[in-house]
């Protein structure tokens, strides 16, 4: 993958304004937020894996007898 990605002009609005809204964070905001955006992260990983699994018909749930 040597693909570099770039940020559309609405992240890039979307990311300044994100910084800013975070300068003004407490310290126990801040560490809270980012607990609960790792587990939003953790979510998402695994409803791509998920869905990736789903269209490429790899999700494949073992038989019980």
């Amino acid at each position: 993958m040597s693909q570099s990605f770039e940020l559309s002009m609405e992240q890039e609005f979307s990311l300044r304004s994100f910084t800013e809204q975070v300068k003004h964070m407490s310290r126990e905001e801040a560490q809270e937020f980012l607990v609960n955006l790792y587990q939003h992260m953790m979510v998402k990983e695994s409803m791509y894996k998920h869905f990736l699994a789903n269209a490429w018909g790899l999700d494949v749930q073992p038989h019980l007898s």
